[in-house]
Formats: structure tokens, C-alpha cells, sequence
């Protein structure tokens, strides 16, 4: 596995991150070095920041890579499939509704990122012929927490309820977006759907 490491100003590093690594122990990691202020993930990207000069780029590579060959935790989320945009996600799939039902619960999916909400993972992973469902027309003024949904080529399960504009397909009743003091999904880490309903 190859990584980039650049300077990105005088006290950070950026380092470029094959989609293949597992972004969540590269972080666990890299804050563990003496000196680092913090460390954030994008999709594609790490920006580690220094307090003073950042160590060289052959130890930090050294440490990456290391990093980066880690297992990656795995979720099994259970979904019932009754969301409310269910059939209209059918209508612009060219798919009738079992079908787009089945395709979304068996893909495999990785947490590209983590936003919008505290433990909002982005999985990236949908089925090609989901993956070009654009977002709802106007967003909802209140999505329900464990809606499961999708837009724009990622799926996601929404933590707590808020306002949202991603297509519902259903409901996860049983997702916790907590782990003690952590939320549950995190960048690097792999989630498969299972059909319940």
C-alpha cells in the first residue's frame, strides 16, 4: 500500500489515503505521536497538525503503513424496508421495489466519512443503479433517528432525528449510534444492511 505524505503548511502533514486503508486505525495512530495537535479524515485524505515541526516523512510513511493494515471493525445493521420514498426510489431505479430492497441490503459498505450529524457515517458501497439517486427535491423538516436512506451514491442511517433530505427506505429499530462515550460508526469501518421487514 502506497501513501503520499505532503507538507501542508509549516506544522501539517496531508497524507493521501488508498480507499483500501483502514482510516480509523491510521487515525488511532497517528495521535498517539508525540507532538500531534490532532488529526482529521476526509474520503481520500488525513491532515495530521504539530506542535513545531512535524517528524521526518520516512518515520511518519513508517508508522502509516503499519497503521493502515489493521482489520477494520464490521456492523451488521437490521433494517426494516417500509421507508416512505421506497417506491419513488424504485420509479427513477428503473427497479420494481423488492428488487431495489435486495440490491441495497446485500452490498458491502465502508464509513467514507463521518458528518452532518455526530456519527452520521457516509457508506460508500451503493449498487450502481442506486448510486445515482439524487437527494429529495426539498428536505424533510424532521427525519426520524434509525431512518435508513440514501442519496447521491452513499446510504447511511441517520443517528438521531433531524432535518434530512436523503430518500427513506426504511428503519433501523435496533441501531445505537452510541459505544459507551463513542459513536458506533467510524471512518474505516465496514457495514452490511440484513432484512428484517
Amino acid at each position: 500500500m502506497s501513501f503520499v505524505i505532503e507538507p501542508f503548511g509549516e506544522s501539517a502533514l496531508r497524507i493521501e489515503v488508498p480507499a483500501t486503508s483502514d482510516r480509523r486505525a491510521l487515525l488511532d495512530a497517528l495521535v498517539t505521536i508525540p507532538g500531534v495537535l490532532d488529526a482529521h479524515a476526509s474520503e481520500s485524505h488525513v491532515c495530521v497538525r504539530f506542535e513545531g515541526t512535524p517528524p521526518s516523512l520516512d518515520d511518519l510513511a513508517s508508522r502509516v503503513e503499519r497503521a493502515a493494515r489493521r482489520e477494520p471493525r464490521e456492523h451488521v445493521i437490521e433494517v426494516i424496508y417500509d421507508g416512505e420514498d421506497l417506491d419513488e426510489v424504485a420509479s427513477l431505479s428503473g427497479l420494481d421495489r423488492d428488487e431495489v430492497i435486495a440490491r441495497h441490503a446485500r452490498a458491502a459498505y465502508d464509513v467514507s466519512f463521518v458528518g452532518f450529524l455526530p456519527g452520521f457515517g457516509y457508506l460508500r458501497g451503493l449498487d450502481p443503479a442506486l448510486a445515482g439517486i439524487p437527494r429529495c427535491a426539498s428536505p424533510r423538516p424532521r427525519v426520524p433517528a434509525g431512518a435508513v436512506a440514501i442519496a447521491g451514491g452513499f446510504t447511511g442511517v441517520y443517528p438521531w432525528s433531524s432535518p434530512g433530505g436523503w430518500r427513506l427506505l426504511g428503519h433501523a429499530p435496533r441501531f445505537e449510534p452510541l459505544e459507551g462515550d463513542h459513536v458506533r460508526l467510524a471512518i474505516g469501518d465496514r457495514v452490511r444492511f440484513e432484512r428484517v421487514g
